[in-house]
């Protein structure tokens, strides 16, 4: 009767495959309860806004970032007016695009052409998504101050901060993977987060957003770009069992 060997203990490197195993499932889990978070958040202002029961807040906002003495003006001095036209822009479609096309010619270099299909989905889901939400609210703009910028759409949800959100995003998220070292990937991921909030916040400044309506956007848009990252996760999944990885096809190579 041959003998019975006993099994091996598990080794270092064992040990850490599971570790990393676990990590990427509490990953996957913490970014889908954040992108549900994010769905129900933009869920409950909206069910508010429809009540009627965040104006008084909206105003109040509002009115603060205002100078007192005459509500036409925004708060502080004019330089700070025109840097609040400039960081709003980083949501405009002119600035959005150029940044988008940019990244997406530095991910086919990188030769992660699965990456620049899952951005291009990521911003015309996006897009789409913003005008069907739009026409569906159809919320008025902000008529308690003068608009410091040119508007045209519906007010709810902010497009400039869900687009903000979703591309800037779903940007870091691509460019993090791509980069080798932890800190540059926080770097990046901390620079995008900024970015977003930033737009968001000039909105307001600017009097053509109420405060609920960048809530709303921050939050559908933010939802939007963890379900990209999702995608982008199980793409991973996909290669690690055996998928040919990108940019290892027969005509992938550089020229």
């Amino acid at each position: 009767m041959p003998r019975m060997r006993a099994p091996r203990p598990a080794g270092p490197r064992g040990w850490s495959l599971r570790r990393l195993v676990r990590a990427r499932e509490l990953v996957t889990v913490a970014l889908v309860a954040s992108a549900a978070g994010g769905l129900w958040l933009f869920l409950e202002v909206a069910e508010a806004i429809r009540h009627d029961e965040v104006r008084s807040l909206d105003r109040a906002v509002l009115l603060a970032l205002r100078d007192p003495a005459d509500p036409a003006e925004p708060l502080g001095p004019r330089w700070v007016e025109e840097m609040g036209r400039d960081l709003t822009a980083l949501g405009g479609t002119a600035v959005l695009t150029l940044v988008s096309i940019a990244a997406a010619l530095f991910l086919w270099m990188a030769r992660r052409p699965r990456s620049v299909a899952l951005l291009a989905v990521a911003i015309a889901g996006g897009q789409a998504l913003s005008l069907v939400l739009k026409h569906g609210y159809a919320r008025p703009r902000p008529d308690l101050v003068p608009h410091g910028s040119y508007v045209y759409t519906a007010s709810f949800p902010s497009g400039h901060s869900m687009m903000s959100a979703v591309v800037y995003l779903t940007l870091g998220a691509l460019l993090a993977r791509v980069l080798p070292r932890r800190r540059m990937k926080l770097l990046v991921m901390a620079c995008a987060l900024g970015a977003t909030l930033l737009t968001g916040a000039s909105r307001v400044y600017l009097g053509v957003h109420w405060p609920t309506d960048v809530i709303a956007g921050w939050a559908v848009g933010g939802s939007w770009a963890v379900a990209c990252w999702l995608a982008a996760d199980l793409l991973d999944r996909r290669r690690a069992r055996g998928t040919p990885p990108e940019g290892s096809g027969p005509g992938s190579e550089e020229a």
